[in-house]
């Protein structure tokens, strides 16, 4: 980015801070905390779980990797978790945007597109997105995909309750949260054969009490909602 592009980013968010310092989604945090426990004791295909969050999501199928577009993939667990546990390199699991309880990237976005719900919820609001990229350098799991291309023409058989995007707009995983206000599960919660486990902390605290669990990067203080039963 060059000194006049950088200007213009600034002007933006400076504008964005005074003309609308209060925005809908910007309201104190509600006690519920919505969470994802992936249970890697019981295998599930991981990848019915992927093509349901494409179908639902309009997730355009890039096969050039530098293009590539990802709500969720799969990760050895090796290299997910390699300096806090010792387990089998073989093992794969799905790995996402955590949906931190602190999260940084929510901090850096100049126009506020993306932001936390009251449920813990990190969403991305992609008409107020300029496509600047400092939520993808924040975010320390890699959890977000840039449109380098127009993804429409790459989409089959599109989803019509949910928006397509354009190129130059950031996007990720945003927990289902259309289905969650229709009162369905994630998508790939309901293709994993309870592989994958979703609902609200405090009904999963029994669960994560008798399990040993791990979370990504706890070091960094995000405090993520996505735990790994194991």
């Amino acid at each position: 980015m060059n000194r006049r592009d950088f200007l213009k980013v600034a002007g933006i968010g400076i504008a964005s801070t005074i003309f609308d310092r209060v925005l809908p989604h910007e309201i104190k945090p509600s006690k519920k905390r919505l969470v994802l426990l992936i249970d890697t004791t019981k295998p599930f295909d991981i990848q019915s779980c992927i093509d349901a969050c494409c179908k639902a999501h309009n997730i355009p199928n890039i096969e050039e990797s530098r293009h590539k577009v990802q709500w969720i993939w799969p990760e050895k667990f090796s290299d997910v978790f390699s300096e806090q546990i010792d387990v089998p390199k073989e093992m794969v699991i799905p790995v996402m945007c955590n949906h931190c309880e602190n999260p940084p990237c929510t901090r850096v976005c100049p126009t506020r597109a993306t932001f936390k719900r009251r449920d813990g919820i990190v969403m991305m609001d992609y008409h107020r997105c300029i496509g600047c990229r400092f939520c993808m350098a924040a975010c320390p799991y890699g959890a977000r995909s840039f449109n380098w291309i127009d993804p429409k023409p790459l989409v089959k058989d599109p989803n019509p309750v949910f928006p397509t995007r354009t190129k130059g707009v950031v996007e990720k995983c945003n927990l289902c949260a259309e289905r969650l206000d229709k009162g369905q599960a994630p998508a790939c919660v309901e293709v994993s054969d309870n592989g994958i486990i979703f609902g609200d902390i405090s009904e999963m605290r029994n669960l994560l009490s008798n399990r040993y669990c791990l979370r990504r990067k706890p070091e960094l203080g995000t405090f993520p909602s996505v735990y790994y039963l194991i």
